[in-house]
Parts: structure tokens; sequence; C-alpha cells
């Protein structure tokens, strides 16, 4: 197997595409041949050792991937051989394969890409939960969308869609913005050219967002905030502008907002039966054309370096894939 190696977690430069022994498959796990895998914010930090999860050295990095099972594992039942899965399994999709849990393993339908199937778990999974969750948002809710042309926005603003609500995203360019109107966004905002807090007050009559979805954070965090709903629920996906932002709770208690935190991944852990239902949820809504990721770029595997300038660059509408022949 061959697989991009990281043994000194200093940047994207020290990476290695190596050929590496395929090793015996543990009890319990599957061995996949990797078809496609697609890049998630996490997986530029970890590169960096920037990212909270720290793995020993060395590892191959590459959180969410899809392909086909080649060998089964002791122990473990409803998978087969030849059988097309999507995991997201935080480690080893940047490889021709990968062996991970069985539990860790989401069967693909019929007619399910493996390009698109390895850029859905992460980011529709998270808006899901964030949005219809720990959201509750209602039919005819207003949404603000921090970071609406990236992975996770362009997957919560389809589900926001998908559920009724009317959306408002916010971009860094006009191109960005123009593909989110093409994705169904009611309304836009060029974060870099105009006043956010301006132009949420005109286009929800002084009302505010009911909803913000943020996987941004940094210094875009307390204008929103300032000017969500009554009864707003303020979502704290990420931070990928980098900075932590600290937003002042007196605007909590004086708009009766909420600042609700969304951590999918245990959520996941901690709830496997909703969160199997979510999945399979999803699954549907792909099946039935309600939601389809964007796919920025598709590469081969060994552009993986281009693909991360790519997104270092924040150039990236929805998300990079790379491909093994």
């Amino acid at each position: 197997m061959k697989a991009w190696l990281c043994e000194n977690p200093v940047g994207v430069e020290a990476l290695q595409w190596r050929e590496l022994p395929a090793g015996a498959l543990p009890a319990g796990q599957l061995r996949v041949q990797i078809k496609a895998a697609s890049l998630n914010f996490p997986d530029l930090l970890i590169v960096q050792n920037k990212y909270q999860m720290k793995p020993p050295l060395p590892f191959v990095p590459g959180t969410e991937f899809a392909g086909v099972v080649t060998e089964v594992g002791d122990g473990v039942k409803g998978f087969a051989l030849g059988q097309r899965i999507a995991a997201f399994g935080g480690l080893g999709g940047f490889a021709t394969e990968v062996c991970i849990p069985a539990a860790l393993a989401m069967p693909l339908p019929e007619g399910f890409a493996f390009e698109d199937a390895a850029a859905f778990i992460c980011t529709y999974a998270t808006s899901h939960h964030a949005l219809l969750d720990r959201a509750a948002l209602q039919l005819g809710e207003t949404v603000l969308i921090l970071g609406a042309a990236g992975g996770v926005g362009t997957a919560a603003l389809q589900i926001a869609k998908a559920a009724g609500a009317r959306v408002i995203a916010a971009a860094g360019s006009d191109a960005k913005c123009e593909a989110c109107r093409t994705l169904g966004a009611d309304a836009v905002i060029n974060y870099t050219t105009q006043d956010l807090r301006t132009e949420l007050k005109a286009l929800t009559e002084g009302n505010g967002p009911d909803v913000i979805y943020d996987p941004v954070g940094g210094e875009l965090a307390e204008p929103a905030f300032r000017s969500i709903a009554w009864r707003g629920r303020y979502l704290v996906v990420g931070f990928a502008r980098g900075q932590i932002p600290a937003l002042p709770l007196n605007l909590a208690l004086l708009k009766g907002a909420s600042v609700v935190g969304v951590f999918w991944g245990e959520f996941a852990k901690r709830e496997p039966g909703r969160n199997a239902r979510m999945l399979g949820e999803l699954a549907a809504w792909y099946a039935a054309g309600k939601i389809r990721p964007v796919l920025d770029r598709v590469l081969p595997m060994d552009q993986l370096p281009a693909a991360f300038a790519r997104m270092a660059a924040r150039e990236v509408v929805g998300k990079v894939v790379l491909t093994n022949a």
C-alpha cells in the first residue's frame, strides 16, 4: 500500500508519499481499498500540530474516505467482501488502503458515487446534528450561515433549505456568494466588502436571524451574535479563522438567546443509535436529490500538497476530493 506519511507535524511540506507494509487485520476491523478521500479543515491542522487530537508519530492523515471492503476481520458481522462503504475514521484516509473498526463504516446504497460519499459524512452529519438536533430549526425560520461556501457551510445551506428555512449565506468573496445563490441561498452577504450587522438588519427587517451557524469564529462571531433574534440559537461549530472568540454573554441575557455547542463526533460516540438514524435520513435525502456534496476539485491522491495549498488559501468552494486510480 502507499500512503501520505506524517513523521514530523510541522506542516504539509513534511508529508511523504511512501510505500508502507499493509500489516495484519485486527479483529473487529475491515480492510478497505480507498477509492476517494476528502479534505476537512482538521486534516490541515493535524499535520501542523495545531489540532486538539495529537496522534502518536508517525501517522497517516485523512479523516474521511470511501471505498471497497477487501478483508473482513474476526468477529465482524454485517459486512462482506466487495461491499461499498464510507467512513469518518479519524486517520488513514490519504492512502490506497486502510484498516478501520467496522463500527465506523457506513454501507453505501446503490447509486452513491465514491467521490460524493467521501465528502459526505463529516459535513452533512455535523450540519444535520447542529441545525435539526441542537438548534431545533423550525419551518420558516431564518438561518445565517457563516463560511457558507465551505464544506460544512454548503452542507448546512442545503439542509436548512430542505428543512424549509430561509437562508442568509455569508462568505468571503463575490464568487463564493454567487455559488451560495446557486445552491439556493435566499440572500448573500460578502463580509469582506459589506458590514455584516447592517446587512443582517436590512435582510431581517431588524429582527435578526433565528439561528446562526458558525464554523468560522474569529472577528465575525461578535457582530453576528449582536444581530441574533429574540430566542435565537447561536451554534458554535468550529474556528476556521483560528481565533476562538470571547462572546459578551450579556447579549444572551438581553436577547433570551442560547449559545449552543456542536460536537458531532462526540454525539456519534455517546448516542450511536440516534447518529445511525440521522445518517440513514441523510442517505435517503441524497438518493432523493435533496442534498449533494459540492466538489470544488477532484484530484489524484498524489496531489495532496496541491489540495492542501488550495484549502490553506481559502479558495475552496465545497470540498476537495482525492482519488486513487
